[in-house]
């Protein structure tokens, strides 16, 4: 369950922090209020799309915090683990998404960093959102055979992996296919330009980083008679008569004075002699590196002949020789598929033939699965459209064969019938917003024993329903609280009396002149009073008060115990 949600500049929401309960929650309050906010900022949570328009005006970010407590069992905590992120199912689960008004966003979930997808990812465990735009998803035929799918759950999902998989491989044999078989007299003729560059480069027989080899080399022997003269003259300076037998007539002057002033002149000497060293050290050194210069014109003219052919490949073929060997080994590829084309294209045929075969045989098993689950989703939807009002509804799952696609060759639709005798009809063609509302909480009650979804969010699902049907929807959703937690934003007090807590959602205007939107939960006379405004519109009266206190206590009695 959601425990508690912080919310800071967001919106007209300066900071609020409110604790939840297990149970049915509804938030009410006059239109404009903010009820919606609170709903973003449960989406924001779960991984919804954030934008530097919902930050409150004049502040740099807006922050939302949502702490969970979910059970051991709870699929999240595998979720989360699979991302590479720590929970202990022992401790509260708590997630933190920023907004800044630069555009950009941030996330936390226990204090990690993750991306919005990795949040996503876990939100989709956490919160389900049902707002009036989803209605339109009813609409949407191509979400039908999702619905189904989802329903029937791992009586498909094995085969349904299985079919993708081998699916992809068919789409990606099938492109090939198609590029062999499109290719045109113009890329049949580059193969005598490939040949001919192929065997250009082979001649050349390069080895990476050779470039680089060859210029340092061709610098020392370009420069081999200067080098050996400045060598071979601060060697003769450091032998010479002013060179290190200098160092030494010192040395021997100051050893014979130093026992004199031992504390002066023990680090001059000290000094001198590291110095003499040092320099006897470098003399040795350049003596080396003289005799090791090489005078080699022959090896300085095959050099600037290699570095010539490098230069003219480079020219053609790349800017490096790392460069020119991968272009190497791309028209080599391109070479053998294009000489090999004959063969290829008979190759894949057969196993464009062999995948579709085998795809057909596995699309024919899932419609097989998806004729019995289209049944039971039937009779399911139908039972819950009853408790809802829609008695004689006819509830049925139209499934037309088509392609080969991605979920296998099945189109399904939703059909309705609600008047007794006439046939089922696609939802667009007869559904009323009322009846789009309860179909709609119908699925989500059905799906919620089967996502594991903690919290069930919905938007005005009681729009387009008024008296007993209103009533019908109240019972639904508080019979859905029994196994999730339910927040619902209404304005029919029939949907409100209902719910286990009421949060009165307010909009005030505050010493500063600014809009400030505040959220209370309503304790059982402060429920009257809510009640009342939603009855009796901006007068309450006493009689409004009366219906409801009345309106309160049946729904105690009408609650069933979970």
């Amino acid at each position: 369950m959601l425990q508690e949600l912080s919310i800071r500049n967001l919106a007209v929401i300066e900071r609020i922090r409110v604790s939840y309960h297990r149970g049915f929650q509804v938030l009410t309050g006059e239109t404009g209020a903010g009820k919606s906010i609170i709903i973003d900022a449960m989406g924001l949570v779960a991984g919804g799309r954030g934008s530097a328009d919902m930050i409150r005006h004049g502040c740099d970010r807006a922050e939302v915090e949502a702490v969970f407590d979910l059970p051991e069992s709870h699929p999240v905590w595998g979720a989360l683990q699979r991302l590479g992120i720590q929970g202990d199912p022992q401790e509260a689960l708590i997630i933190r998404r920023e907004l800044q008004a630069q555009g950009k966003s941030a996330a936390r979930i226990n204090g990690q960093h993750v991306t919005l997808a990795m949040l996503r990812e876990a939100g989709e465990h956490l919160v389900n959102i049902h707002g009036q735009h989803e209605h339109q998803s009813l609409l949407r035929t191509d979400r039908h055979l999702e619905w189904l799918d989802s329903f029937a759950g791992e009586a498909i999902q094995p085969l349904k992996s299985a079919y993708q998989d081998q699916y992809r491989e068919y789409v990606s044999v099938n492109r090939e296919l198609k590029e062999l078989e499109d290719l045109t007299r113009q890329q049949m003729q580059m193969l005598d330009l490939y040949r001919y560059q192929l065997e250009e480069i082979a001649e050349a027989r390069l080895k990476s980083g050779e470039d680089e080899a060859l210029a340092e080399e061709r610098r020392k022997l370009a420069h081999a008679e200067k080098l050996a003269d400045a060598a071979s003259g601060a060697y003769d300076l450091l032998h010479g008569a002013k060179g290190l037998s200098v160092l030494s007539k010192a040395i021997s002057r100051l050893e014979e004075i130093v026992k004199v002033d031992p504390d002066r002149l023990s680090p001059l000497l000290e000094q001198l002699q590291s110095a003499f060293y040092n320099a006897e050290d470098v003399a040795h050194q350049l003596r080396d590196y003289r005799d090791d210069i090489e005078f080699n014109p022959e090896r300085l003219s095959h050099i600037e002949q290699r570095l010539d052919l490098l230069f003219s490949l480079k020219r053609k073929y790349g800017e490096s020789v790392e460069e020119i060997l991968a272009y190497h080994a791309r028209i080599q590829a391109e070479t053998d598929r294009l000489e090999n084309r004959d063969e290829r294209l008979k190759e894949l045929s057969e196993s464009e033939e062999r995948l579709r075969a085998e795809l057909e045989a596995k699309a024919e098993l899932l419609s097989g699965i998806r004729r019995d689950v289209s049944r039971q989703l039937a009779r399911a939807v139908e039972s819950e459209l009853k408790d809802l009002q829609m008695e004689r509804a006819i509830f049925e799952v139209r499934l037309e064969s088509g392609t080969l696609s991605p979920t296998g060759s099945d189109l399904a639709e939703f059909l309705l019938s609600t008047n007794p005798g006439e046939p089922p009809k696609p939802l667009a063609r007869i559904a009323s917003g009322g009846e789009m509302s309860r179909i709609m909480l119908a699925l989500k009650a059905i799906f919620s024993r089967i996502d594991q979804i903690p919290v069930l969010v919905f938007d005005e699902v009681d729009t387009g329903v008024s008296g007993r049907a209103a009533q019908a929807v109240a019972e639904k959703l508080s019979r859905l609280s029994c196994h999730c937690q339910v927040f619902a934003i209404t304005h029919l007090p029939q949907v409100a009396c209902m719910a286990d807590y009421q949060y009165e959602i307010r909009k005030q205007v505050t010493e500063d002149g600014r809009t400030a939107t505040s959220v209370k939960e309503l304790a059982r006379e402060d429920r009257v009073e809510e009640l009342a405004r939603m009855l009796g519109g901006v007068e309450v009266t006493d009689k409004t008060r009366h219906h409801a206190q009345e309106m309160l206590s049946l729904a105690e009695g009408q609650k069933n115990a979970c």
